[in-house]
């Protein structure tokens, strides 16, 4: 079942442009001249209950602008959006009480005041019955472990502890759809990967829908089984991550480890780029539309005395920006 519908979703901003010039400003204040930009381009799509659904672009593509039309707070030039049934930009009020939303660059803890303070606020917000609220509140700070971080001043705990704080404020009323907006940036690989594990958790057992926007490409391919791609304002590509692996995936990487030393010469290998040498070692990115993988593999055991060979796929942020690089249609 759709928890999210989007149909031909349009948003266009207008400014005023600048004229410099005493007479220019005159004519600009009587005549004034518009420029117009398409920020999202007639997007279609759909989000089923429970998903983990990546939505990536580059810099400028129409993300921000989508979310918020989907969380109520712009509304649309054109098209149409459902989010659990209500028109968000219509029923932002009764639809804030089911979703929740947490920025990585963007704080909803009071900077000054401990965390729990902060949830002690939303409860109010809310309007959460108490002890409903202090058994969910304690859930959340177990599940998060962040119970030694919850009396300190949220200005002076770190990234990582912020964010869970975050993220535990933003759970607080039980929401059904969590849109999450860069969650790990600027975090450690710690930091990252716990984060991960407690929303993969969290969709488990609580079947929470989430709708992530991301640059890390381990945000992706770790929590999502589905990518929706945006640039220019416009929907090109709607995948399973398998299959834009699958897709996408123009070379692989052979990591070789000989006997003996690496030929003076390198390896004669048709369809194949040597990316790094050793001694006894060789890094090699296979064209697999030239030459097929099998193929490279039986040249090298039958020409090379090969003590281990692992292949790779190359990693998920190559695939991304080679979508990213596409020119706008």
């Amino acid at each position: 079942m759709a928890i999210i519908e989007v149909t031909d979703l349009g948003k266009t901003f207008r400014s005023k442009r600048k004229d410099p010039g005493l007479r220019g400003s005159l004519k600009a204040l009587v005549q004034p001249e518009y420029r117009v930009s398409e920020a999202v381009r007639g997007i279609s799509l759909t989000c089923e209950r429970g998903e983990m659904l990546a939505f990536i672009g580059p810099n400028g593509a129409g993300k921000s602008t989508t979310i918020k039309m989907l969380t109520g707070i712009l509304y649309p030039s054109s098209g149409s959006a459902q989010v659990l049934g209500l028109t968000p930009w219509r029923d932002r009020e009764r639809l804030a009480f089911n979703i929740a939303s947490v920025f990585g660059q963007k704080s909803q803890l009071w900077i000054h005041l401990p965390p729990l303070d902060t949830f002690n606020l939303l409860a109010r917000i809310y309007e959460l019955d108490d002890r409903a609220y202090r058994e969910r509140r304690d859930q959340l700070i177990e599940l998060f472990e962040v119970g030694d971080l919850v009396r300190t001043p949220a200005r002076r705990l770190s990234l990582g502890e912020r964010m869970r704080c975050e993220i535990v404020a933003a759970l607080i009323h039980r929401p059904q759809v969590l849109f999450l907006d860069e969650p790990t940036i600027g975090l450690d690989v710690v930091s990252k990967s716990r984060i991960r594990d407690l929303l993969r958790a969290l969709n488990r057992d609580e079947g929470v829908t989430v709708f992530l926007t991301s640059h890390d490409a381990g945000d992706i391919e770790q929590l999502c089984k589905r990518v929706i791609v945006i640039n220019h304002g416009t929907l090109i590509l709607n995948t399973s991550v398998s299959q834009l692996k699958r897709r996408y995936l123009q070379h692989k990487i052979v990591s070789l480890k000989l006997h003996e030393p690496v030929p003076a010469g390198g390896l004669d290998l048709p369809g194949t780029t040597v990316l790094k040498t050793s001694t006894y070692g060789v890094k090699l990115q296979v064209d697999t539309a030239m030459t097929g993988i099998e193929t490279v593999i039986g040249r090298l055991v039958a020409q090379y005395a090969v003590a281990d060979i692992t292949i790779e796929d190359p990693p998920l942020e190559d695939i991304i920006a080679a979508i990213y690089g596409q020119p706008a249609t």
